[in-house]
């Protein structure tokens, strides 16, 4: 960390830690936070230097405009611990960089790089103690930037907050997952936010996603926005889909995020040998490739899971199930990238990062 920067960082530490309150045999996903969060405010033109304090609650004035126009954006990132206590993360600079690229499709200002990486090495040094040491346990990180001006005009703000806020959690297992192809609804469109991390992407995705939960599924494949043929995500995750022995995966658009969980499956398959065709590929494909026997997996790609089985698809009110594997490009895939997190393997790309 660069003396220089962190010098600017200030830090206020907590008086009373919640740490010894809570059972690390057990962590819910995103519901346990730690003791201390960056916060940092755009004002007058300019960032603040970032500041460390307790974890605590916000104060935001009704007229505040992420209540009324949702300039929002965040990201989704984890801390690790090896057998040695050290911390390491993922691509961090990924994150940073998507981001910026989220703030600027919404009209809002981009964060400097040190104030996002140094200030997140300074709060995990802080409370290193909350990364969890249990096996596939991690820190999971938000960081996330909202609109603090006051105003009921429809404007950009005048003022943001960014913040970074931790949580401990154990293993995520979402389990296999049975999706159904989404016929109606729509995630994105061309020319609007689809590829900036959102929070209101994700809230457009709860009512169809409801919909289908009712109907006995666990997610939505999304399709395009015009013609609904083409497959796109599932769910919050990217998708890919194993043809014989060919990993296909959408490209990246207006409409798709680009996901660092994806970028990575797809340099350790070409790296291992595996064929990965990036291209679209259309609902008919699906069907066909499931009903000739040529379909062997399906899985979402994201932070909170690395990757996630579909075992089954509907469309048209019919069900499609996925042949039982017993050595699964899925399984395969996700153990290469969270040996890499963890410091179990050798980084032959450069994406292990130490946090000292």
């Amino acid at each position: 960390m660069s003396l220089e920067v962190s010098q600017k960082i200030t830090i206020e530490k907590t008086k009373n830690s919640k740490i010894e309150q809570v059972d690390f045999n057990n962590l819910p996903f995103g519901q346990v936070y730690t003791d201390h969060m960056l916060i940092c405010e755009y004002e007058n033109g300019k960032w603040e230097l970032p500041k460390i304090v307790p974890y605590q609650n916000l104060h935001l004035d009704p007229s505040a405009k992420i209540f009324h126009y949702g300039q929002s954006v965040f990201e989704g990132m984890k801390a690790y611990k090896d057998e040695n206590n050290d911390v390491f993360l993922f691509r961090p600079i990924e994150n940073q960089k998507r981001m910026n690229i989220s703030a600027k499709r919404l009209a809002m200002p981009e964060l400097p790089e040190s104030y996002f990486m140094e200030g997140l090495e300074a709060l995990l040094l802080l409370d290193k103690d909350w990364i969890p040491t249990a096996p596939n346990s991690s820190l999971y990180i938000r960081p996330f930037m909202f609109a603090s001006g006051n105003g009921f005009h429809a404007s950009p703000s005048d003022k943001y907050t960014f913040i970074i806020a931790c949580s401990p959690s154990g293993p995520y297992f979402g389990g296999e997952l049975k999706v159904l192809i989404e016929q109606k609804y729509s995630r994105s469109a061309n020319g609007g936010v689809g590829y900036a991390k959102a929070g209101g992407n994700y809230a457009g995705q709860f009512y169809p996603t409801n919909l289908a939960i009712e109907k006995g599924y666990q997610q939505v494949i999304w399709t395009d926005d015009t013609s609904h043929e083409f497959i796109e995500e599932a769910g919050a995750m990217n998708i890919f889909i194993r043809i014989n022995d060919t990993l296909v995966t959408a490209p990246t658009s207006d409409r798709i995020l680009d996901g660092i969980t994806r970028k990575s499956i797809i340099d350790i398959a070409r790296d291992q040998g595996i064929s990965v065709e990036v291209r679209r590929i259309s609902v008919k494909e699906l069907v066909e490739a499931s009903k000739n026997g040529s379909l062997k997996e399906m899985f979402g790609a994201g932070t909170a899971a690395v990757i996630s089985p579909i075992d089954g698809f509907g469309f048209d009110d019919k069900d499609y199930i996925l042949p039982k594997l017993e050595e699964t490009y899925a399984a395969n895939l996700k153990k290469q990238i969270t040996d890499i997190q963890y410091n179990r393997s050798e980084d032959k790309f450069g994406w292990r990062q130490l946090v000292k």
